[in-house]
């Protein structure tokens, strides 16, 4: 895949591939990483990449800069005002966070700064946050007269109502201690620590075996969506299914002869 350049002759995302780690990284510093029509287009053909590629185990979203992202780029979204423009740009930035929920691979986000907007939004759909003790989070585009509805949907899925419509209604900040107890963030750690957290949290999710994750990140999902005796018959077909796998032998076999499991991904 070509990158796309911007005025710096910089791609507008990064990779790194260590081992079975990606980390894609938002490349607009300047811009506090803001969400162009060209980042998000480079975004989601990595992020289809990846999905296809089994020897990838966990993904991780980061920022470069300043900042993790400051959401869309309201000056490229100014300069079109068209309905079928911001529909077509809204469709395409959804796309983005249903794929990273159905992609197998857990995603990460790594956020330090800021992360308002459809940057707040993108933290909220990742499978798991670590943050930086100095990241903030705010839905604000209410301060510009502009709800921030898609922004509410993974929000309102991850704290309780009354928590995101705050931040919705209101626009304001929320530190990072605030968002690991409303259940936005996972862990928050000092910024010199961030990336040591972050790779720690990855190799735990990589030491288990491969058909557990990506069947149980599958499963998770639909299951939220469902009413609670409907979920229980999917839960339990799945988890009879997934006892056949050689991996939970393995693992069983591993667990009661105290060695450790070598996981074959069946």
């Amino acid at each position: 895949m070509s990158a796309v350049l911007q005025a710096s002759n910089e791609p507008v995302l990064l990779r790194h591939d260590a081992g079975s780690i990606v980390t894609v990284t938002l490349n607009r510093p300047k811009q506090y990483n803001a969400l162009s029509e060209e980042l998000l287009t480079e975004l989601q053909a990595q992020l289809d990449s990846i999905e296809k590629d089994q020897s990838v185990r966990v993904v991780i979203i980061a920022g470069s800069g300043s900042a993790f992202c400051a959401g869309h780029d309201l000056k490229q979204m100014r300069a079109n005002p068209k309905k079928a423009y911001y529909e077509k740009l809204f469709a395409q930035c959804s796309k983005i966070m249903m794929t990273l929920t159905r992609m197998p691979q857990p995603v990460i986000a790594r956020v330090h700064g800021i992360a308002t907007a459809a940057g707040c939004q993108l933290v909220a759909q990742c499978d798991l946050a670590v943050a930086s003790d100095n990241a903030r989070f705010a839905v604000s585009g209410i301060n510009v007269a502009l709800f921030c509805s898609t922004p509410s949907v993974p929000l309102a899925r991850n704290m309780s109502r009354k928590q995101a419509m705050e931040m919705l209604l209101t626009g304001d900040f929320i530190d990072a201690a605030t968002a690991k107890a409303r259940g936005l963030v996972n862990r928050v750690v000092p910024v010199e620590k961030l990336d040591v957290e972050v790779k720690a949290l990855a190799d735990a999710i990589i030491a288990k075996s491969p058909v557990a994750v990506t069947t149980g990140k599958k499963m998770f999902y639909k299951q939220t969506e469902m009413g609670m005796e409907s979920a229980y018959e999917y839960a339990s077909e799945v988890m009879a299914c997934n006892m056949m796998a050689e991996d939970v032998g393995e693992g069983i076999d591993a667990f009661t002869q105290k060695r450790p499991p070598n996981w074959k991904g069946k």
